[in-house]
């Protein structure tokens, strides 16, 4: 592949991310405020600080990459739509935070496969900010995936 031809591929791929970032904010309050376990209520408020600073980095590196950020983010916002029905349909308190904590590590998931092909296509392309970045966010994506597994085994113990 010609070093251009991947820089484009790097601009589009954070300029994804930047559109589901958006996604994942305008989802945040909504989810917060339906979660009723407090763990899961603080690690959703501290996923949501997160996200902030990965915007940023995702931000710094669509600069650095050369990019703007006018894509959409199709994958994301199909999740948040099923993520909506999840929570709609739980029977009780439990079942929907654990619904929550489910459509959460779905979309941690996304940012680990985001973070981890960006981190890999940015060093290949030689950019070296966005590739520190990359790693920083997908350090901290998987802490709040492990951080997610452990608040479920306690709601789990609890039922």
């Amino acid at each position: 592949m010609k070093e251009q031809e991947l820089k484009e591929l790097v601009k589009q791929g954070f300029a994804a991310m930047k559109a589901g970032s958006k996604v994942a904010a305008d989802a945040t309050d909504e989810i917060q405020d339906a979660a009723k376990n407090t763990e899961l209520k603080n690690a959703l408020k501290e996923g949501n600080e997160k996200s902030k600073i990965w915007l940023q980095r995702i931000d710094r590196a669509l600069e650095e990459a050369g990019g703007s950020a006018e894509e959409e983010n199709e994958i994301l916002k199909a999740h948040y739509e099923v993520s909506k029905k999840i929570r709609d349909k739980a029977p009780d308190d439990d079942t929907r935070d654990l619904g929550i904590i489910a459509s959460g590590q779905l979309a941690i998931h996304y940012w680990i496969a985001a973070f981890g092909t960006q981190l890999s296509y940015a060093s290949q392309a030689g950019l070296s900010q966005a590739q520190q970045d990359m790693q920083a966010c997908l350090d901290e994506a998987k802490k709040g995936d492990d951080e997610h597994t452990k608040i479920a085994k306690s709601i789990l113990q609890s039922m």
